[in-house]
């Protein structure tokens, strides 16, 4: 097919299915003799050219969609990066990063890489990116993906898609989920370094006691006094870390006569939570 072959419902059609810009979808079926697969494999080219010339761009905008399936027994948080926040906010960004989500569902998906290569529309969703790139012109990127599974999932988006929270819990009840999705806005507001002092992890343990020894061993009131006494002060300001830092032990946001952990037993007895994943953009 030769250049005046192609009309421009032609190049209409490839836009629709591609998202490119128009003069993009003309050069890709003049350099694919009108072929329209051609054409698209074309952009998609193109659109990993992109893609790689901007890969020392940032990409701390975007999309973080948080879900739980409709069972409430999984939670998936999927994170479409991209440049620029006209672009996270554009509505058709944020739909793009719903049909991720909605595809990870369908598909049941446990890894980033799963994801990238499950179908959307006939195409990988890696493939779809690289036309996101090719017509938009930033850096797109499929940043991160978690998934819980648990007996409860709750899930919570926080600040027009910047930060999605999940919550496992013992329980699967309506009251128990709605306790989760309060203890996902808590979560969300206070950032907690685990769930209870037991799981806080080894290094995070080592790196505070280490910081508050040192500091307490600069004080000019605690010259000359006993490891001993320093290391009991250390245990105890340690103490106060975990109250302050660790979820359970933490004031409810909704009710700061209660900790986390007596609101939980407040809605049942035996409600706990069993882990939490928290994702922001920057």
């Amino acid at each position: 097919m030769s250049t005046a072959t192609i009309t421009a419902a032609d190049i209409n059609k490839l836009r629709q299915t591609t998202g490119a810009g128009m003069m993009d979808c003309r050069k890709a079926l003049v350099e694919s003799d009108g072929d329209f697969e051609k054409a698209i494999d074309y952009l998609r080219k193109k659109g990993q050219k992109v893609a790689a010339l901007r890969s020392d761009r940032e990409a701390k905008e975007g999309v973080i969609i948080a879900t739980a399936t409709q069972d409430n027994k999984t939670g998936f948080i999927v994170t479409l990066a991209c440049e620029t926040d006209f672009v996270a906010k554009n509505a058709d960004f944020v739909a793009f990063a719903q049909s991720i989500m909605d595809a990870a569902i369908k598909n049941n998906v446990s890894s980033l890489d799963e994801l990238l290569g499950c179908k959307l529309d006939g195409a990988t969703i890696s493939d779809k990116i690289n036309d996101q790139v090719a017509r938009i012109g930033e850096k797109i990127q499929l940043a991160r993906f978690e998934r819980i599974d648990a007996p409860g999932v709750a899930a919570y988006i926080h600040g027009a898609y910047r930060m999605g929270v999940l919550v496992a819990l013992t329980g699967n009840s309506p009251a128990e989920l709605a306790a989760g999705r309060d203890v996902a806005m808590q979560i969300a507001a206070m950032n907690p370094v685990a769930v209870d002092p037991d799981s806080v992890p080894a290094e995070t343990v080592a790196r505070e006691k280490a910081i508050v020894t040192e500091l307490i061993k600069n004080d000019p009131k605690m010259a000359g006094k006993p490891d001993a006494m320093i290391e009991k002060i250390a245990e105890g300001k340690l103490n106060a870390f975990f109250k302050e830092n660790t979820l359970t032990a933490q004031a409810f946001v909704k009710d700061a006569g209660k900790t986390v952990g007596e609101y939980l037993k407040s809605v049942h007895a035996d409600l706990k939570v069993t882990q939490f994943k928290r994702v922001q953009l920057g």
